[in-house]
């Protein structure tokens, strides 16, 4: 018998993190960390409580389960709640993923580490992975900091950079836009969304297995994991709202000073997604597409 790879997840109470866990194969050994309940049982998945502050429980849970891949997602991701609390963000963000490199290092573990689109100022799209970053906000600030420690590891890493992504929960409740959008509209409610914001959005289930294959191939650098079609969220917003059967009429966009007094953020963060398509499996999808899978999954939800 086959030794299953040992994958450990940070963040496994989120979005992305909660498609990672659900698509890892009978051949990964799972080890899930997160500061809530365990979500789901399942043979070869193990839970861990671990709060980020805590960098002595990390350690020893590193030293019980010597992972051979680590699929960091674990982040403070609101771009305002950042900017208003830059230590906690920066604890979290750099500090959490400094130990990780630490740790990886130690053990010889490949570092998969999740980062944004929006480490880009939005002036030069589409941006491809030898870019240079020029984060507009805190957040971002965080994150290039952190992609900078992940490049010591050498060899041993990716930093892959994500399109917004979209979907529902697949484990847990996580941090889905869709799903927050839906419960307005399904009360008639009017979504507000920015018209002048592009990105190149990627589903969430495409995104997990994407994420899965770049932990196990023999791939190391930045990669793009991006959707094929740039979209402004007015457009995104609506297409989704006809998709999922409701008034695209309860789509309003918002006027461009609608963000003033929060964060700045970027204009067009579309990605390249040439390398991604060119070195994986997974294939990288069109929105319509990426709708389909999005509602059959829905249909069809993980036990």
């Amino acid at each position: 018998m086959v030794k299953a790879k040992k994958l450990l997840v940070t963040g496994a109470h989120g979005f992305v993190a909660g498609s990672v866990i659900a698509q890892a194969s009978e051949h990964w050994a799972v080890h899930a960390l997160s500061r809530g309940e365990d979500l789901l049982e399942r043979a070869g998945l193990h839970w861990h409580r671990l709060d980020p502050s805590e960098p002595d429980r990390l350690k020893e849970i590193f030293s019980r389960v010597r992972p051979d891949f680590v699929i960091h997602t674990a982040a403070l991701a609101d771009i305002d709640f950042c900017e208003a609390h830059q230590d906690l963000a920066r604890r979290v963000n750099v500090g959490l993923t400094q130990s990780l490199v630490d740790l990886c290092d130690e053990v010889g573990a490949k570092l998969v580490f999740c980062s944004t689109d929006t480490v880009f100022d939005g002036e030069q799209a589409p941006y491809r992975e030898q870019d240079p970053p020029g984060p507009l906000n805190y957040y971002a600030h965080t994150k290039v900091e952190a992609e900078k420690i992940v490049a010591r590891l050498s060899e041993k890493f990716v930093v892959a950079r994500l399109g917004l992504v979209v979907g529902l929960p697949i484990l847990g409740a996580g941090n889905s836009f869709l799903a927050r959008m839906m419960a307005q509209l399904k009360q008639g409610r009017e979504v507000k969304v920015p018209a002048n914001k592009v990105r190149t959005p990627i589903d969430v289930i495409t995104l997990g297995g994407a994420l899965l294959e770049l932990a196990e191939k023999n791939l190391s650098g930045i990669f793009h994991l991006a959707g094929n079609d740039a979209l402004n969220r007015f457009d995104m917003t609506r297409r989704i709202a006809a998709r999922f059967g409701f008034s695209e009429r309860l789509i309003v966009a918002m006027p461009p000073d609608a963000e003033a007094g929060s964060a700045p953020r970027p204009r067009d963060v579309s990605l390249d997604n040439s390398k991604a398509r060119t070195h994986l499996g997974t294939p990288m999808r069109g929105f319509d597409e990426a709708l389909d899978l999005i509602v059959r999954t829905a249909e069809h939800p993980a036990s």
